[in-house]
């Protein structure tokens, strides 16, 4: 099983607005309505890729029921907590260039989130555990470390997606896998990198801190998988990207699939990369047949 934790899921409120005019009443050509947020979006993706998945956070109010009812819809399975307040609405504006607001969620106190944490008492070593996204200010600050100390409880493995101080203070617990962009890692060590030599030797400092599997996005330059089996370098598919949103996620969520399906890290990547791909060129995250259909594009050499 794959479990994810959503600490502030979302409804993503996404808007299309071909001529768009500030200080005017604008109407949208097209609106769309999804359940956000990053571990959201990865249980959204491991479903249509066929794998078990439960996503874990919380919710509240009458969006909190929404983004609960979609993800029973697409038939994710949820053990979200209902919190006092409403969940956030971020809405994301497409016209010409993408501008987002992302809302507030509700607030969590230590009680609601020790609740969370001993959901997690079912764990199996076999068993993955998507922490994903920054920490919220309405939740304990302390939380994510204390996620990850029942996983390693459990001798569950930890995948950590989220950037800056946070993670650089998670890197010592020796999470399975991070996806830090070039630009994040780079944060990790107060430089700047700007080449895939670079790329590779930030990596392999982190690796050999503990993490076991990095996986660097560099933009339109691929991605770099820096782990024990080896070194790979994987170029994307070439496609009209739509969508900017989720990506990343679905990266996360095809290369934990992958890696179910195969037990091979380079099938894995091959899986994330033409997953992440699927998603930005789709209004929304990726469906299963177009992940197959992108899988014989991707590019992947070791290096």
């Amino acid at each position: 099983m794959i479990y994810t934790i959503t600490l502030n899921p979302s409804i993503d409120y996404v808007m299309e607005v071909a001529d768009f005019k500030e200080g005017s009443v604008n109407r949208a050509d097209r609106t769309m309505y999804y359940p956000g947020g990053k571990g959201i979006n990865v249980s959204r993706v491991l479903k249509r890729l066929g794998a078990d998945t439960m996503a874990l956070g919380f919710t509240a109010g009458f969006t909190g029921n929404f983004i609960k009812e979609r993800l029973i819809e697409e038939q994710v399975a949820v053990k979200l907590i209902e919190v006092e307040g409403t969940s956030r609405i971020n809405v994301k504006l497409k016209a010409g260039e993408e501008t987002e607001i992302n809302g507030s969620g509700p607030i969590v106190d230590e009680r609601e989130a020790s609740r969370l944490i001993s959901q997690l008492d079912v764990l199996q070593p076999t068993d993955f555990v998507v922490i994903a996204g920054s920490l919220p200010g309405t939740v304990p600050s302390t939380i994510y470390q204390a996620i990850i100390e029942k996983c390693k409880r459990h001798h569950a493995n930890v995948v950590i997606d989220t950037g800056g101080s946070l993670l650089k203070e998670l890197l010592a617990y020796r999470p399975f896998l991070i996806k830090p962009n070039h630009h994040e890692l780079g944060d990790l060590f107060g430089v700047s990198i700007r080449t895939k030599e670079e790329v590779v030797d930030y990596a392999r400092r982190i690796h050999e801190q503990g993490v076991q599997n990095i996986i660097v996005s560099m933009a339109g330059e691929g991605a770099i998988l820096y782990s024990e089996a080896g070194v790979y370098l994987a170029k994307a598919p070439k496609g009209d990207v739509k969508n900017s949103v989720g990506a990343g996620d679905s990266l996360v969520a095809g290369f934990l699939a992958g890696y179910e399906k195969y037990a091979n890290i380079q099938e894995a990547l091959r899986y994330g990369i033409a997953s992440g791909s699927a998603t930005a060129f789709s209004n929304d995250l990726c469906q299963k047949q177009e992940v197959d259909r992108l899988l014989n594009q991707v590019e992947i050499e070791k290096i």
